[in-house]
C-alpha cells in the first residue's frame, strides 16, 4: 500500500519536473518549449514513443490556445488523469507566470539597453536549431513509415498550402486526419469483405 503510494507520488513529482523544466527553458514561447517536451516525455521520461507525441502535437496544433499548455495537460490527464492534468499545467504556466509579475517591472525599465534588446534576439537563432532538429527527427519518423516519395509529397503539399496559399495548418492537419480515418474505415471493410468471400468460397 505504501510502495504504491511511494510511486504515485513519485510520478507527480516527475510530472512537475519535466513540465517545470520545459516551461522554465523554452525561452521564447511555446514552439521553443515543444523540443524540451519531447526531450522529457520522450527520452528522459518514456512516458510515450515518437509517434504518439507527434499524434498528439499534430491535434494540438489544430486546436485553439497555446500549445504547450494543450500538450502538457493531455500528458498529464493521459498519465493520472485530473490531478496529473492540474500538476502539468501548474508546472508548466504557474512559475513563468509568478516570473513574469516579478520580473515586469524590472524589464520595463530596462527594456531600451541593448544587452536586453541582443539577449532577445540571440535566443532566435537557438530556438530555430531546436525546432530544426526535430523538425529532421519527425521527417525520418515519415519516411520510415511513409517512404521518402509520401513525405516529399506532403511537405511540398504543406508548404504550398500553408506558405503560398495562406490556409492556417489546423485546417491542412484537420484534412489529413479525416482522410487517415476515412482510409482506415475503407481498408477495414475491404479486408471484411476478403474474408467474408474466402469464408464463402471455402
Amino acid at each position: 500500500m505504501l510502495h504504491g503510494k511511494n510511486e504515485r507520488v513519485k510520478l507527480y513529482k516527475d510530472l512537475f519536473i519535466a513540465f517545470f523544466r520545459a516551461g522554465m527553458l523554452g525561452y521564447g514561447g511555446g514552439l521553443s518549449a515543444i523540443p524540451l517536451m519531447y526531450k522529457e516525455v520522450v527520452d528522459n521520461y518514456k512516458w510515450m514513443d515518437d509517434n504518439e507525441f507527434s499524434d498528439i502535437l499534430a491535434l494540438a496544433n489544430t486546436l485553439p490556445g497555446p500549445i504547450n499548455t494543450k500538450l502538457s495537460g493531455y500528458i498529464g490527464w493521459r498519465l493520472k488523469g485530473f490531478w496529473g492534468l492540474l500538476t502539468c499545467i501548474i508546472a508548466t504556466v504557474l512559475p513563468t507566470a509568478l516570473l513574469m509579475i516579478l520580473l515586469l517591472t524590472m524589464l520595463n525599465e530596462f527594456k531600451d539597453k541593448s544587452w536586453v534588446q541582443g539577449m532577445a534576439k540571440g535566443v532566435i537563432p537557438v530556438a530555430a536549431v531546436m525546432l530544426g532538429v526535430l523538425t529532421i527527427d519527425f521527417i525520418k519518423k515519415s519516411k520510415k513509415f511513409l517512404g521518402w516519395v509520401s513525405t516529399v509529397i506532403l511537405i511540398a503539399i504543406s508548404v504550398i498550402v500553408i506558405e503560398l496559399l495562406g490556409i492556417h495548418p489546423a485546417i491542412l492537419i484537420a484534412v489529413l486526419i479525416l482522410y487517415a480515418l476515412f482510409s482506415k474505415k475503407e481498408k477495414e471493410k475491404k479486408v471484411k469483405t476478403e474474408h467474408k468471400h474466402q469464408v464463402g468460397g471455402s
